[in-house]
């Protein structure tokens, strides 16, 4: 598939180890592409879970997507502060439906104080027995689970305060929305 163009709105969809979806994010505007990664935005965006319920997202987010990562990254503009949301996660595939990932249960939260946890752990014992994730797996999710850190501490990427300010700016260009200052 073509790469989705800056200002285009593409659905981004998870699933689970076994193929079955997880949650699906409609309308999130794209704002770069590159051979090997995606930076989008969600904003008040539409959220499906597997069971039906239906939630709006409360304030714009960032969205990171590589292609060699198993993870992508959620920086969520808050007027306190950017909180982000980092979900272990195979690499993205993108079709005519949909950016697409399997989800490895496992998450680290960094707050605006930079206090970081890793969440669900008890999630990802359950899942992996569940979905029987091969010992490789489980390899390749330590060892990204370091390199986000690595990215947390040096501030690469999203992490980086500029690579919010440029990509917010741009959500707000493309979206003629006010940008909003932190407190």
């Amino acid at each position: 598939m073509k790469q989705p163009r800056e200002g285009e709105f593409i659905t981004v969809k998870s699933y689970k180890h076994d193929g079955s979806l997880h949650r699906t994010w409609r309308d999130t505007m794209v704002l770069k592409t590159s051979e090997q990664s995606i930076i989008g935005c969600n904003d008040h965006t539409l959220v499906i879970e597997s069971d039906g319920r239906r939630w709006m997202t409360r304030e714009a987010a960032l969205v990171y997507y590589h292609q060699h990562f198993w993870f992508n990254i959620v920086a969520m503009i808050r007027k306190r502060g950017v909180t982000y949301y980092c979900n272990l996660a195979s690499p993205y595939v993108l079709d005519k439906e949909a950016l697409k990932y399997i989800d490895y249960d496992l998450d680290i939260k960094m707050f605006p104080d930079g206090e970081k946890r890793l969440l669900d752990l008890d999630e990802y014992e359950i899942h992996s027995k569940r979905y029987n994730y091969p010992p490789e797996i489980d390899r390749i999710l330590k060892y990204n689970i370091q390199e986000l850190v690595r990215w947390i501490e040096e501030g690469k990427g999203p992490f980086n305060p500029a690579f919010i300010d440029i990509w917010y700016e741009r959500y707000c260009q493309l979206s003629h929305r006010k940008k909003f200052k932190n407190n």
